[in-house]
């Protein structure tokens, strides 16, 4: 039993926070950040979008996409980093607002948290134990940024994206691979530590902190190995391959990535200039972007993939 996508939802924030708003505080220019990653623009979440508002919202568009209810529902996963509380878990209150009487876990996976969720959800319906499965990436990197650190406070923004995974006999997540190493998880990560003298100070607002050139070239270099390898054992060519629905991270990424498929960017969807990146949440927000906007089609082949701070990676084949 495979499974297929039977619904997709978004939720953006209303908020725009511009390029031009960002250079008024950090030193750095519009043409300067889209010539470097590609982003003119991305969305922050106000104090009433919490990560499990955030994420219920995308869940019910998705629910209604499937033509399904709560009810239906065997298991829900949220992708996060950035959750509203250590615990409980964000599935938790997404379960609770839903009304849903199923199982439901976090996944930590930083960007690369829908490619594990859809690897992990693959699991369970290759055992047959499920029929409906919701999985979600939700992110709230507003929270957590240095707003005073160029290198990284023009990449993120804050969203949602879900999906609804039903049981096939045909089609659907055709191959899935996960990797990771974690001797370079220095280059990419969130400060403070949890810490036992944490207890009997303040703890400080926890900060993003990456070294990007380093990032950059590990990620190109393993994006392009993991298209090779989950091709190969699907037994597709790249011939094959309808749209590639990347990690939202950098268009020059992208760009490289689509360039080793010999694909031409308009089969790539691209969201990242209006998004920024929103860690787990861009596949899902892409991926609905371009359904709803009648660009994906059932029947094309889509190829997932995503690199983050671990390091982790992987990629995914879906016959949509």
């Amino acid at each position: 039993m495979s499974a297929k996508i039977a619904g997709v939802g978004a939720y953006l924030p209303k908020r725009i926070l511009t390029n031009a708003e960002i250079s008024q505080f950090v030193d750095t220019s519009d043409a300067w950040i889209q010539e470097r990653v590609g982003i003119r623009e991305r969305r922050i979440a106000e104090g009433h979008e919490t990560n499990a508002f955030m994420a219920t919202e995308a869940a019910g568009a998705a629910l209604l996409h499937a033509n399904l209810t709560p009810a239906d529902l065997d298991l829900i996963i949220v992708a996060t980093s950035t959750p509203d509380h250590m615990m409980p878990g964000v599935a938790c209150a997404v379960q609770a607002a839903l009304g849903a009487k199923c199982p439901a876990f976090d996944l930590n996976a930083a960007c690369g948290g829908f490619i594990y969720g859809l690897h992990t959800v693959k699991q369970f319906f290759d055992a047959g134990s499920v029929r409906h499965v919701l999985l979600i990436g939700s992110e709230l990197m507003s929270r957590i940024i240095d707003w005073q650190d160029r290198s990284t406070c023009v990449l993120f923004g804050d969203g949602a994206g879900a999906v609804v995974l039903s049981a096939t006999e045909t089609g659907g997540i055709l191959a899935s691979h996960i990797f990771a190493e974690g001797l370079h998880r220095d280059l990419l990560y969130v400060s403070p530590h949890l810490r036992a003298e944490a207890f009997a100070e303040a703890c400080p607002v926890p900060k993003l902190k990456m070294e990007g050139n380093k990032v950059f070239r590990f990620a190109v270099e393993k994006l392009g190995e993991v298209v090779e390898f989950i091709l190969k054992e699907a037994g597709c060519t790249r011939d094959e391959i309808d749209f590639l629905v990347p990690h939202q991270a950098n268009a020059r990424i992208i760009a490289a990535t689509a360039k080793k498929l010999n694909l031409s960017m308009d089969k790539v969807i691209l969201t990242l200039g209006h998004h920024g990146n929103t860690m787990s949440a861009t596949i899902p927000l892409a991926l609905a972007e371009a359904v709803h906007a009648g660009k994906i089609q059932r029947g094309d082949l889509l190829l997932f993939e995503a690199f983050g701070a671990g390091f982790v990676w992987g990629a995914s084949l879906v016959r949509y």
